[in-house]
């Protein structure tokens, strides 16, 4: 199981902890210091799609001007890896974005 989020966001270190308590090996990948690939970034935004995974609420969406959040997708979120919704999960079960309750429930099965 692989985790891409940003080390000190809260989201991602509760998703960690409560992935690893019930048993699961994390692998995390902060997307920061190793920014994702474009076959990476090209696979979430097909499964998740441009409005959920660009965080449009964020402090970092909210510092950029007009121009950089007219470019596509991809290229914001390579020079702007904190727009990234997060944590992003890849399991043998698929993708999973956030860790609302939705998410949480299917791990604790």
């Amino acid at each position: 199981m692989k985790l891409y989020g940003l080390k000190n966001c809260d989201s991602c270190r509760k998703a960690k902890k409560a992935l690893e308590a019930n048993g699961n090996t994390v692998e995390f990948i902060d997307v920061r210091q190793t920014p994702l690939d474009d076959a990476a970034l090209s696979c979430f935004l097909q499964k998740f799609g441009e409005e959920k995974l660009v965080n449009k609420k964020s402090t970092t969406w909210r510092q950029l001007d007009e121009a950089s959040r007219a470019l596509p997708a991809m290229e914001l979120l390579k020079a702007n890896p904190s727009l990234m919704k997060r944590p992003v999960l890849q399991t043998d079960d698929g993708l999973f974005l956030g860790w609302a309750k939705d998410v949480q429930a299917h791990f604790e099965q």
